[in-house]
């Protein structure tokens, strides 16, 4: 075999496994990526222009969440969210908007005393999602019905079940108080057909209604 014929053999050889390096290269990053953002993974891909375009949005917000300073709540802290938490599902019966918009400012203050920034809705989501990518969505779906300006009671319940778990996976465990075991209360509007309600992720879900 003559040099040249060598050459190129080497070169298509090393051509070949570059590609081939690239290739599981990207496996493995899409891999850990599905991994850390669950849920999240297949929404980016969903909204993105194409999967490289919905990995280097990930990868970005990996980098901005490394950059952030996040503390996790003290017990007493966690112990006095839970308290506030449990007044506003109370407040639910006769106020289900204002306890809904509560809630809403309840995670948001959470957020703030972890060190979250909490400028701008889409912002806040993308930080979320690095460390809580399995729930985020229910952070995105209460925001959608609490923007809407014809939500029904059930709707409402629904937002406040939303909020309920993306507070719960920002407060973390509670020494003090077993916060999933209270079910969101039904306004008093649609008291009369409680009895005929099933109970879904700890919430009341009357008869027909699928659950998220």
């Amino acid at each position: 075999m003559s040099t040249a014929a060598i050459v190129i053999l080497v070169v298509v050889l090393l051509a070949v496994l570059f590609a081939a390096g690239w290739f599981l290269g990207g496996l493995a990053r899409s891999r850990r990526l599905r991994n850390r953002f669950g849920p999240e993974y297949d929404h980016s891909l969903e909204t993105a222009e194409n999967r490289r375009a919905a990995e280097r949005e990930l990868a970005a917000r990996e980098k901005r969440y490394a950059q952030l300073e996040l503390k996790p709540l003290s017990v007493a802290a966690r112990a006095r969210y839970t308290e506030q938490w449990a007044r506003i599902q109370e407040e639910f019966v006769d106020e289900p908007a204002s306890a809904v918009a509560a809630a809403g400012e309840l995670v948001h203050s959470v957020m703030r005393e972890r060190g979250y920034p909490t400028e701008g809705f889409e912002q806040q989501a993308a930080d979320l999602s690095v460390e809580h990518g399995q729930v985020i969505n229910h952070y995105r779906d209460a925001h959608r019905i609490r923007e809407r300006g014809d939500a029904q009671t059930e709707d409402l319940r629904q937002a406040f079940v939303h909020y309920r778990t993306i507070f719960h996976a920002l407060v973390g465990p509670v020494e003090t108080a077993d916060p999933n075991g209270a079910e969101v209360p039904t306004a008093r509007e649609n008291a009369d057909t409680v009895d005929n309600a099933d109970t879904v992720n700890g919430a009341r879900i009357t008869s027909g209604q699928e659950a998220r």
